[in-house]
């Protein structure tokens, strides 16, 4: 048994606050992208691809786009549920120096993508694994990642030059960071509990 593995799985958190604003090392960089790379995908196809986004004013103008769709979400809440709301940190744009997008092209792989025939999505399941891997290697090398995810994908699609066939999957926020949180934000700060793994297993039917 690997130890290792499963304590870089229970490292792992959602990162917005504790950035330093240090740069990634580009060995760094190409080691965690290679391990997103390697990331198993239907058919093979491999259809991610990476955006690096290190220019501030493309940073700032989508953080900018981030705050407008907090507040309306925040706007939709009831009065309690918009204090805890209030308390909790939505993204690191800013603080790191880094981001990747993660992107999902449907025609990667051709019209025949083997595996994919019964079930349209499963290209955007690959697109996940490898997020998973990019989270999983940054932990191991004590960087944070944070996946920031209130923004309206034409936006991104616009602000990147993203074609119209690709769709933008994930924002991560990638650097160094002062510490790991032990207890995910959500929880600390009140917004929902973890559900114990006895309730999430079934056996032979739901």
């Amino acid at each position: 048994m690997d130890s290792q593995l499963y304590d870089v799985i229970h490292r792992r958190r959602d990162v917005r606050a504790e950035f330093t604003g240090a740069p990634v090392p580009d060995e760094v960089l190409h080691r965690i992208l290679s391990a997103a790379h390697a990331a198993p995908s239907v058919g093979l196809s491999q259809p991610w691809d990476f955006i690096l986004v290190r220019d501030a004013a493309v940073r700032d103008a989508f953080h900018e786009h981030v705050q407008r769709e907090r507040a309306a979400f925040a706007a939709a809440l009831d009065t309690a549920a918009a204090a805890r709301f209030a308390r909790i940190k939505i993204d690191g744009v800013r603080e790191s120096t880094l981001s990747i997008v993660v992107t999902y092209d449907p025609d990667r792989g051709g019209p025949a993508v083997l595996g994919r025939h019964a079930i349209a999505d499963a290209g955007l399941y690959s697109v996940c694994l490898a997020i998973q891997n990019l989270w999983l290697a940054a932990t191991a090398e004590r960087l944070g990642v944070g996946w920031v995810s209130f923004y309206r994908e034409p936006f991104l699609r616009d602000l990147l030059a993203i074609p119209a066939t690709i769709r933008p999957v994930a924002w991560l926020c990638v650097g160094p960071v002062t510490h790991v949180e032990t207890v995910p934000d959500l929880e600390r700060h009140g917004w929902r509990r973890r559900r114990p793994l006895e309730a999430a297993v079934h056996h032979d039917r739901w």
